[in-house]
């Protein structure tokens, strides 16, 4: 069976109200509807789509639960980053410097596009892809 697009991802933030805000105030991402699920959370949307799932306090349920929201880790296992598409670099650049979050940035050889490199709260990478001028 081929996969098709990415549509979500999910996170076990430590502090659920710091990561939304990240990743709305920071990213420019859009808190929308959600679902009552039964349990606190968040979906934040990019260009309309539900791309960014927060988790909140839940009780243990049947099936599989990979990370207990109890339970500190000292990195993110396997999971190292998640790449965005963006726009408006220098834009995005400003609010990341407004906002004190540490980044670095590049240029991608050959095709002169342009990545700035950061961390969310819980420590995952975001990488965000620039075109060329």
């Amino acid at each position: 069976m081929p996969l098709g697009a990415l549509q979500h991802y999910t996170i076990e933030p430590s502090d659920l109200e710091v990561t939304r805000s990240f990743y709305c105030d920071v990213l420019g991402l859009e808190n929308g509807d959600r679902p009552p699920l039964g349990f606190p959370g968040y979906w934040l949307y990019s260009g309309g789509v539900a791309t960014v799932h927060l988790l909140g306090d839940r009780q243990p349920r049947e099936g599989i639960v990979v990370r207990g929201t109890k339970k500190k880790f000292e990195d993110t296992g396997r999971f190292d980053h998640i790449a965005f598409a963006a726009t408006d670099i220098e834009g995005v650049r400003a609010r990341l410097k407004a906002k004190n979050v540490k980044f670095r940035e590049q240029i991608v050889p050959r095709t002169g596009a342009a990545q700035i490199f950061l961390y969310d709260p819980d420590g995952i990478g975001v990488e965000l892809n620039f075109p060329a001028p």
